[in-house]
């Protein structure tokens, strides 16, 4: 595959990708008392759906009755999709306890309570999770664990074989395990990426009375996507660290409408340019906002107040690392077709049009609570 049918697939997939999957995390809380281990997994309605078709009348609405009628199920998948261990045997899962439902910033939760019982007094607790191991390789389980005065978190892939988290002969350590969640956060953060890659896709050229054509030296091109890339790194570790510290906390309905706008802005620009230099400082307002949504995955993990800047610090290091790795895969891509009229007259206003339309279809889902994308 040449460099342009490459970058053609990347530019005009990602949309349907984006309108097909939303970010799919549990959050799994463990609390270890002796030989017995307090378990609640609330797990994500949607995600339920998907494997299980709760909304059995089709209309979009997933009500109390169509939960509670297939209960039985729910408890069976989320039992299905948990193994814990203490030091090297395997605890007992006892029966679920009564059915909840729990709201979060990404929507509502089942919650599914059930005791385990271990062998004896635990001193290494392993889980083995593997909830949506077949249907969704981008889930993930948020765990928080509580052993007496100590406590961690942890992120869990599924399938991914037993994780230690809880080890009385040494500490568990959890610094790998943000930066990991960082770099996945971003990477199927597809309204984060699209936002990027809009930025981007102009970066190349140069805006001339004809039109666009194609930059003659790599440096100022270079030096644009550093301004660019450093103005949304910056602003979005600002209000990342205002909300994950507790100073600004917006509701999430209307970040994640504003972060959708931000994604149609700047788009729109790129069809009919209204900031066409110091596009940097347009970034560095759209990265504000784009801060708090990030926050979102961060403050879901119930940092314990001592491990915040630790914590803030390895997430935001995965972001950039994400993010970097997205502009070095398509920066060399689209240099190399910048003078060709595929790029500037076919992929930069067909991506930039797809791009605006799905964002617009976004903001009116998030800020008028309504289902207009097929979910996966």
């Amino acid at each position: 595959m040449n460099a342009r049918s490459l970058l053609l697939a990347v530019l005009l997939g990602l949309p349907a990708v984006a309108s097909a999957h939303k970010a799919s995390d549990a959050y799994l809380t463990l609390a270890v008392d002796g030989s017995t281990v307090t378990q609640r997994l609330d797990v994500a309605l949607r995600d339920l759906d998907r494997d299980l078709v709760l909304d059995t009348d089709n209309d979009g609405l997933l009500q109390w009755r169509e939960v509670i009628g297939r209960w039985s199920e729910i408890d069976r998948v989320t039992a299905d999709g948990l193994a814990l261990s203490a030091d090297g045997a395997p605890c007992t899962a006892g029966p679920a306890g009564p059915p909840a439902l729990e709201t979060h910033s990404d929507g509502r939760h089942a919650v599914v309570t059930r005791t385990w019982r271990c062998a004896g007094a635990v001193h290494q607790l392993d889980a083995d999770y593997r909830l949506f191991a077949r249907t969704d390789p981008t889930h993930r389980g948020i765990v928080r664990w509580s052993d007496g005065p100590r406590s961690g978190t942890a992120v869990l892939v599924p399938d991914a074989g037993p994780r230690v988290l809880v080890d009385g002969a040494a500490p568990t350590g959890g610094w790998l395990s943000l930066f990991r969640e960082g770099v996945h956060h971003i990477l199927i953060g597809t309204d984060h990426v699209l936002f990027l890659l809009t930025l981007l896709l102009p970066a190349v050229l140069v805006r001339t009375p004809p039109g666009w054509a194609g930059a003659r030296a790599w440096r100022p091109v270079l030096a644009e996507v550093v301004q660019v890339v450093t103005a949304f790194t910056v602003a979005h570790s600002i209000t990342l660290g205002l909300a994950v510290f507790g100073v600004v906390d917006p509701p999430s309905r209307w970040i994640e409408s504003l972060i959708a706008a931000s994604v149609v802005l700047a788009a729109v620009n790129n069809l009919v340019p209204v900031v066409r230099h110091g596009r940097w400082k347009l970034t560095f307002l759209f990265g504000l906002v784009h801060g708090f949504g990030f926050a979102g995955a961060l403050k879901a993990l119930g940092l314990a107040d001592g491990l915040l800047a630790q914590s803030l610090l390895a997430f935001n290091l995965g972001v950039e690392a994400g993010q970097f790795a997205i502009v070095a895969l398509f920066l060399p891509l689209a240099w190399a077709l910048r003078d060709t009229l595929v790029y500037r007259r076919g992929l930069l206003p067909a991506a930039s049009v797809s791009i605006a339309l799905l964002a617009a279809a976004w903001l009116a889902e998030r800020a008028l609570d309504l289902s207009l994308l097929p979910s996966a």
